[in-house]
């Protein structure tokens, strides 16, 4: 075999070998695994065509292993998996493809390896290597994927038009796969990608979220975007990043262009962490200041508040977007609605309280906001992003200085509702909430320590104020 393989690998492969043979069914190896072998990138996918029955291959080659693995089948789609190590091997019979306009999901019947190749998605995906006995190890290579993969193209094996009305998902794919490998796609094949970018109608939700989840998730997420944007695909899915785009000039003032300061933001959080969810809140920490730009003059341009609406449309992109409406999406809210809160701290003498309050609000997800912040900072100007560095770098410290002394993180305030409900003797009502307010704030202010006895004593002064008067007993 040409490719360098594991010892594994090499097993795994001889007994698929052994079984075509028994089978008389010719079969490959194809795609990923070939592609990622030769890029020297690590696999633990391997895929499997074979001329004749995928499923029935599938068990002859699980049993010759022992402990031998259990096969998943799939009777309608012709295909079934097994694991065995680290792997998964997925069998398939070769076949051709036809597709109806409005589908993306093609008439299937039975074909030749070449028949399989040509419905291949890319020609760096329709790589095989001849597990048969006669040519073992030999790559079949119709299209020049070689030559691709060495030039670093991204190529569609038949007239990507066709390629891309047939399956618009593969439009997608071929640049998420543009952005993981760092290769270039084909100005035919990125032209056709522009011309069918309404296609990506016909394509689910969940399928387009997870190659855009994967563009997020690599390591310059923003070739993937700009790809997107210009070729009219971000607009058919995500049209609201799309109106970040553009800077306009008045009377001499203008603003930066915030699609690609988001952009900037999103490498440079990718660079800090791999959190899919920290991410998110880079691409929508901005999203809402096309809806609160205004022009003020003799100042400029103004985004007030463009955080607290920012936050509130985070849900209906999740929803529009097929993420998930969970504690995935709050965590994003919550980044994208706080990511001005420490900017404001880095200026000189904040108090105590400032700090605490933001620990508090931040809870838990300080240290996510703080990287968000610090991937915020995009000016060209490098000794002020340096300066802005270290301010944040002081915030940093005096949130660890307070949070030692306050144990203010995931904090609740030592004194409950139902205690002060017990304590004068009370049903739900708006004193409970007074005086559990009164509590955390006068903790927050520094009035008094962040302990029980001097919370409850102060509970006990403030329900005086209101008129109440503790039971007897408490």
């Amino acid at each position: 075999m040409d490719i360098a393989c594991t010892e594994t690998e090499l097993l795994i492969f001889d007994k698929i070998a052994t079984a075509a043979a028994a089978l008389n069914v010719p079969c490959y190896t194809i795609g990923g695994f070939v592609r990622d072998k030769i890029l020297g990138r690590s696999v633990k996918d391997i895929d499997v065509v074979c001329v004749g029955d995928g499923i029935m291959l599938a068990h002859k080659v699980a049993a010759q292993f022992t402990p031998q693995p259990e096969v998943h089948f799939f009777k309608n789609f012709g295909t079934a998996q097994i694991k065995v190590a680290d792997f998964d091997i997925e069998f398939v019979g070769a076949r051709k493809e036809s597709y109806d306009f409005n589908s993306r999901k093609p008439a299937v019947e039975n074909g030749t390896l070449e028949d399989d190749q040509n419905r291949r998605d890319f020609t760096i995906n329709a790589l095989a290597i001849s597990l048969n006995k006669n040519d073992y190890g030999k790559l079949v290579d119709p299209f020049k994927g070689i030559t691709d993969l060495e030039s670093k193209i991204i190529k569609t094996p038949l007239a990507p038009g066709i390629t891309f009305s047939d399956d618009p998902l593969r439009m997608m794919r071929g640049i998420r796969f543009a952005t993981q490998l760092n290769f270039t796609i084909h100005d035919e094949t990125l032209a056709a990608i522009a011309e069918n970018a309404k296609r990506i109608k016909i394509v689910s939700g969940e399928r387009i979220a997870d190659e855009l989840n994967k563009i997020v998730l690599a390591k310059k997420p923003s070739v993937g975007f700009d790809l997107l944007y210009k070729s009219g695909l971000l607009k058919m899915i995500f049209p609201q990043m799309v109106e970040l785009a553009g800077a306009e000039n008045v009377d001499g003032y203008g603003h930066k262009d915030n699609f690609y300061h988001t952009l900037q933001v999103l490498d440079n959080i990718a660079q800090t962490t791999d959190d899919l969810w920290l991410r998110w809140a880079a691409i929508l920490h901005d999203i809402a200041k096309p809806a609160t730009k205004r022009f003020e003059e003799g100042h400029g341009w103004t985004f007030h508040g463009h955080e607290v609406v920012g936050g509130r449309m985070v849900p209906k992109i999740f929803t529009q977007l097929k993420l998930p409406q969970n504690e995935k999406m709050k965590f994003v809210r919550k980044m994208v609605e706080m990511h001005l809160r420490p900017i404001s701290l880095t200026k000189e003498n904040i108090t105590d309280s400032a700090i605490r309050r933001l620990l508090f609000e931040a809870g838990e997800d300080i240290d996510a906001l703080m990287l968000l912040c610090e991937a915020d900072i995009t000016s060209k100007n490098k000794q002020k992003v340096k300066r802005y560095l270290q301010n944040f770098e002081m915030v940093r410290q005096r949130c660890a200085e307070v949070e030692a002394k306050d144990n203010l993180r995931n904090w609740q305030p030592p004194i409950t509702g139902e205690l002060i409900m017990q304590t004068f003797n009370l049903q739900p009502s708006r004193e409970v909430g007074i005086i559990k307010n009164a509590i955390r704030e006068a903790i927050l202010d520094g009035v008094m320590p962040n302990e029980y006895e001097a919370a409850y004593a102060f509970m006990i002064e403030r329900g005086k104020e209101l008129g109440l008067k503790a039971v007897q007993g408490n």
